[in-house]
């Protein structure tokens, strides 16, 4: 019986459809139908077999039975295949052959990947080999400038503020004159209120090399001409001074309103002169000629390099055998903390001190003081108040820089003294500044000029191997703009101090997610090249019109 069962049931899986079980029988057992007529339905198969290959085939091949209409779709389709294919190709050689460029996204910064493991003290070396820079001056070209008395006339200048607003100020300068084909007088430094310094531009500038590395761009002579026998109506008479020009003015303004007073009086002087050109208003190679002035033609006198060159020298063998080294500029004045208007930890005795100071420097802002509590709030949330010295140790140690890390610090007088100083210091103890590196001796000599030691902590920042801004101003984006322009090796280090003071300001976050929002959020803070955008800083960002594909 067990036999039988199993029989059975083999033979009802083999033939479960009742339709498949009655065509079985019948083929088995019929005796009305002949094997010639099964062989005439297999020839019939096989002969509908070719038909449907025949059909599946006809819109590839040139038999003339088959119709046009199919032979137009055939011939669409392999047009289209070729199309496809020759997208894809360009698209996968152009992924492979596009110049390594981050984009912005809002305030979002995306980077391409790239396979390079993270390394503390340099840029990925597949994110620098893209770009390079090409605004120097090209030699052997003849120049189209005409003779001096030739020209549309003289403008000058006064360069106002400290080194580095001066230096913006005579790279402006030499572009407007390109603009006007005008003589430009060689700049007067002005002498600054808070910096109360009397330099004289041959004092911190070579003049010889400024002058014949754009001889083939702009006519610069070093003093006012001889035939002027007025000197000084030029620096206090109204008719010769043009005071109308306004901030980020476009070069037309120059063409329609300032060169016409020029050939009119021939030499006029051009005050006040703080960011008085734009950016994205002028012709590309007006800001190449910026470049090429700031980059290649303003150079700082001999010993001012080479006292330079010796302190990031003595930097780079503190340990006694080669080490990197970081420079940070850290913004901590007592000026910059009172013109912040926010609020940072102190004593009572502190904050009365600065809200009576701020109201006396600055009453317009200070008001009665009842709005200021909320303004601070707000404008650390927004990241625009100056980083703490303690603020600025803890992200470097999420960052991943060790105790030992060699940090050299360019800065004035620290708000609240050593006091202010102790977190950083504790947390990074090889913290040193020129005068620690520096005999007394050594640099006697340039005390006298406040620009000097200005340009020594320009120089050792500009060579060292990471560099840390802690806000903004015209020192740090010139440092990042030229490292660069240099070509994007060095790390430049750009805190986001909106998420910092986010950070800073939840009790319940802990150390581990912290670090982890500080090196995801810092890995394309690091001076990559990065697309321009409409408005955008030259002096920090110089990729678009000053270099080109590597």
């Amino acid at each position: 019986m067990a036999e039988l069962r199993h029989s059975s049931s083999l033979g009802s899986r083999a033939t479960s459809s009742p339709m498949k079980r009655d065509a079985a029988a019948v083929g088995d057992s019929s005796p009305f139908i002949p094997d010639n007529h099964l062989a005439d339905d297999d020839e019939h198969d096989r002969h509908s077999s070719k038909d449907r290959d025949r059909h599946l085939c006809s819109f590839f091949t040139d038999d003339p039975r088959v119709s046009p209409y199919n032979s137009r779709i055939s011939l669409f389709f392999t047009v289209l295949l070729l199309l496809v294919g020759l997208v894809s190709v360009f698209t996968i050689f152009h992924k492979l052959n596009a110049p390594y460029l981050c984009k912005k996204d809002g305030i979002t910064l995306h980077c391409p990947h790239v396979k390079e493991s993270p390394s503390l003290w340099e840029n990925p070396f597949s994110s620098t080999t893209s770009w390079k820079p090409c605004a120097e001056r090209r030699d052997g070209v003849l120049s189209e400038l005409p003779p001096e008395n030739e020209t549309n006339g003289y403008i000058f200048i006064h360069a106002e503020g400290g080194l580095n607003q001066q230096r913006i100020a005579i790279c402006n300068a030499v572009a407007v004159a390109k603009i006007m084909n005008a003589t430009l007088i060689l700049p007067v430094l002005k002498q600054d209120q808070i910096w109360k310094d009397q330099t004289k531009f041959e004092d911190i500038f070579d003049v010889d090399h400024f002058i014949d590395y754009l001889k083939y761009d702009v006519r610069i002579v070093r003093d006012i001409p001889e035939w002027f026998t007025d000197k000084s109506e030029l620096f206090t008479s109204i008719r010769r001074t043009v005071k109308n020009i306004p901030k980020y003015a476009p070069a037309q303004f120059y063409i329609d309103n300032v060169l016409p007073r020029i050939k009119e009086k021939k030499i006029m002087a051009l005050k006040p002169f703080v960011d008085r050109l734009g950016y994205d208003n002028v012709p590309p190679e007006i800001n190449k000629l910026r470049c090429r002035v700031n980059y290649h033609a303003l150079k700082f006198l001999p010993d001012i390099d080479h006292m330079a060159d010796l302190l990031a020298s003595r930097m780079r063998n503190r340990t006694g055998s080669s080490n990197p080294y970081m420079a940070l500029h850290l913004r901590f004045e007592k000026g910059m903390v009172g013109l912040s208007f926010c609020d940072f930890v102190g004593t009572r005795e502190e904050k009365a001190k600065m809200a009576e100071y701020r109201k006396k420097e600055w009453p317009r802002r200070y008001k009665n003081g009842s709005h200021l509590w909320q303004l601070a709030l707000q404008k650390r949330k927004e990241g625009r108040c100056p980083l703490e010295p303690g603020e600025v140790a803890v992200i470097l140690r999420a960052m991943g820089y060790p105790k030992e890390t060699q940090i050299y610090v360019a800065s004035g007088q620290v708000y609240g003294g050593q006091n202010r100083m102790a977190p950083l210091r504790n947390m990074f103890p090889n913290l040193v500044t020129k005068e620690e590196l520096a005999t007394k001796e050594e640099l006697d000599g340039f005390r006298k000029h406040v620009t000097s030691l200005a340009a020594l902590d320009f120089l050792v920042c500009l060579k060292s191997d990471v560099f840390v801004m802690t806000h903004g101003g015209n020192f740090a984006k010139l440092i990042i703009g030229a490292r660069r322009y240099m070509g994007h090796r060095l790390k430049s280090i750009k805190p986001d101090k909106g998420l910092m003071s986010k950070s800073f300001g939840d009790p319940y976050m802990g150390w581990a997610t912290f670090v982890e929002d500080v090196v995801v959020t810092h890995q394309t803070r690091t001076g990559l090249p990065e697309e321009t955008f409409p408005n955008y800083d030259l002096w920090e960002n110089p990729l678009t019109p000053c270099m080109c594909r590597a």
